[in-house]
């Protein structure tokens, strides 16, 4: 799991923070050194089995068009306003480019559909999800759901950010595909929207690439193989 570190420090969190991690041994320098290896043997692992993926599977999801669309899980339920989460989307959007594939613009996703369609791929609405996907022409539907919560951590003594990033490739009518995930933490800072919109660029290689392998694991070995069926 990625530990996004804190960007600012007041002056006397910075203090606490260290007296803290002096008298419990922890080393933030350290945490970070393993965090960036782990995110670095994740991302290589991605990248192995993506090159070791059906030709044929990848060549059909390239002629695929993909739906991306994210939205932000609070105690009020989930807020799915895209234009808030510009910096998410264009940070997998391009990567799902760069794989070869289809996707929409914001533009193009609020001016064919209305929110309470967007809405409804959150709500686990298959019909309201279809009729949105019909309208767009979308045969397939990338949902991001970020989750934030706040606890006390018990090393350091701080208030502990962790946000989480749930990613889930979809049918049009809601069935799910393949599926991801990342989490960040951070010891500074309430801006969840920010830490994921690092944690996204960070990992979004990574996710892309998992996503693309999921969808074609769970494929049939003639999809796979791209053999084709003939009538006897």
């Amino acid at each position: 799991m990625l530990r996004q570190r804190p960007i600012r420090f007041g002056l006397v969190t910075l203090l606490v923070a260290g007296q803290c991690a002096l008298a419990h041994g922890f080393s933030f320098s350290e945490e970070a050194a393993k965090d960036a290896a782990n995110a670095e043997a994740e991302k290589a692992a991605a990248d192995a089995k993506m090159r070791s993926l059906p030709p044929a599977c990848l060549d059909g999801l390239r002629r695929k068009t993909v739906l991306l669309i994210m939205g932000e899980r609070s105690g009020d339920g989930i807020s799915a306003e895209q234009a808030r989460f510009s910096p998410h989307f264009n940070a997998i959007n391009r990567r799902l480019q760069k794989q070869g594939m289809r996707t929409y613009t914001q533009a193009e996703i609020r001016a064919r559909i209305a929110q309470a369609e967007v809405d409804a791929y959150f709500r686990n609405d298959p019909d309201a999800a279809l009729a949105a996907s019909k309208k767009l022409g979308a045969q397939l539907i990338l949902r991001g759901t970020i989750d934030a919560r706040t606890t006390m951590n018990a090393v350091v003594r701080l208030p502990e950010v962790q946000v989480t990033i749930a990613y889930a490739l979809l049918t049009p009518s809601g069935q799910l595909l393949s599926e991801a995930r990342t989490d960040a933490e951070s010891y500074s800072g309430s801006d969840t929207l920010g830490m994921a919109r690092m944690l996204i660029e960070e990992k979004a290689d990574g996710v892309v690439n998992e996503l693309l392998a999921g969808y074609c694991d769970a494929q049939p070995a003639a999809v796979k193989s791209g053999a084709k069926k003939t009538n006897k």
